[in-house]
């Protein structure tokens, strides 16, 4: 019997007991739906994570300090004694293109959270000290007004930009906020710029800030200096190379200059870490791919239980068409014949499941991106095929011992069978 006339008994088989046939079919698609839509979840989560990292900047460089070696601080990190080992110095060095051939732009980064005061309006924030190269290396876009200029840091103006979250949170609709004074820890900063809107980012809403000239920090809010060296510490220094096959090298560099400048000893660990764009997303990376494993094998169950659902149907079959497999065996249906028939019968009633389990995951899929337009829901054809071909796994695994024991009853037997 060849495969074509073994189709044709199973879809007539299946046609006969309807409703068994789609109740049994139910299991694997649900499960093939559920593992289709979390993997689609999974996939979106990723991309949504790659795209925040981007959002940062391109070719960027963190260099932080490494508490472990610097101590714990004794205040706010970069406050203190050991709230940080990096410095304005540091930066300056880290920015000099001959001592670091690569890199296009370093910008220092001071921290904190503020309260922003316009009239009786009050709203928490980010407050950000850098230099004018913040602008570019963090790829940010001034809707309104300006950025920081060379002339704002060298003369310690309190001067200030605003993100959109901002604005809407400290202003009445009615009123521009260009050239209105905010108050931070009593002081007048004027607004010179607002900031184009950058949406969610990785670590919170890139909307949700305000920037200040790092000396103006240092000279009218912060007590920046380390009281042993007299040097402005930093929190962060964030390098830009001029071009993404330059990044191996400015990391190269940078802990040369870094290890040379802090007097590091070769045998000793250095005070600072550095990190890449390549390495949050490989550390993200990471995680997000166990989170999808975890959630394909959670969904997996359900093909397990649909699987066992086909292994008992099929077993009925057995015992219901026993005196026709006597009589298929009585008119010269050989051992293979039977089996085949049983497998596809099997097989074929899996893969109708999944191929529904995969339009149902496909809108899913869909619903959960029009419930969450961040993430990219989208199904991918690896996805699909996967679907597909672990339906027909299970549908032939479960189908093994039903179709195995229908070849081999004893076609005497059989033909008794009542």
């Amino acid at each position: 019997m060849n495969l074509r006339e073994n189709i044709r008994l199973a879809f007539i088989s299946l046609a006969a007991n309807k409703l068994r046939a789609a109740l049994t079919m139910l299991g694997i698609l649900i499960g093939v739906a559920a593992v289709i839509t979390l993997l689609a979840i999974g996939d979106g989560v990723t991309r949504f994570v790659a795209d925040q990292f981007i959002g940062l900047g391109t070719n960027l460089v963190f260099v932080l300090p490494n508490t472990e070696t610097s101590g714990p601080p004794s205040g706010p990190p970069g406050s203190g004694p050991g709230g940080s080992s990096l410095t304005m110095q540091d930066a300056q060095q880290l920015a000099d293109q001959v001592l670091v051939p690569g890199v296009a732009a370093a910008a220092p980064l001071i921290s904190r959270s503020e309260d922003l005061q316009y009239l009786g309006n009050v709203y928490s924030t980010a407050v950000r000290a850098s230099t004018p190269d913040y602008e570019a290396v963090r790829g940010y876009e001034v809707a309104r007004g300006r950025f920081l200029t060379d002339a704002d840091y060298n003369g310690r103006a309190r001067v200030i930009v605003l993100g959109q979250d901002v604005v809407n949170g400290l202003y009445p609709e009615d009123v521009d906020p260009l050239d209105t004074n905010v108050k931070i820890r009593g002081i007048n900063f004027r607004v010179i710029g607002v900031l184009a809107s950058k949406g969610g980012g990785t670590f919170g809403s890139e909307d949700d800030l305000a920037i200040i000239p790092l000396t103006t920090a240092q000279e009218r809010l912060y007590d920046l200096r380390n009281p042993r060296t007299g040097k402005t510490q930093v929190n962060v220094i964030l390098l830009q190379a001029a071009d993404s096959a330059l990044v191996a090298d400015v990391v190269i560099d940078t802990t040369a200059v870094l290890r040379q400048a802090h007097n590091i000893n070769f045998r000793d660990e250095d005070d600072f870490l550095i990190l890449t764009q390549t390495d949050f997303l490989s550390s993200f990376g990471e995680v997000t791919s166990v989170l999808t494993l975890f959630l394909g094998a959670i969904a997996s169950i359900s093909l397990l239980v649909g699987g066992i659902g086909i292994m008992n149907i099929m077993l009925v079959s057995v015992t219901e068409r026993t005196r026709e497999i006597g009589l298929r065996k009585a008119v010269g249906a050989k051992r293979r014949d039977i089996l085949g028939q049983f497998l596809t019968e099997a097989v074929i009633l899996a893969m109708l499941g999944g191929v529904l389990g995969i339009v149902l995951g496909m809108i899913g899929a869909a619903a959960v991106r029009i419930a969450v337009p961040e993430l990219d829901t989208s199904v991918t054809w690896d996805a699909v095929v996967l679907a597909v071909g672990f339906s027909a796994v299970v549908g032939l695994f479960f189908g093994i011992y039903p179709a195995s024991r229908a070849a081999g009853l004893n076609p005497i037997e059989a033909l008794r069978f009542e």
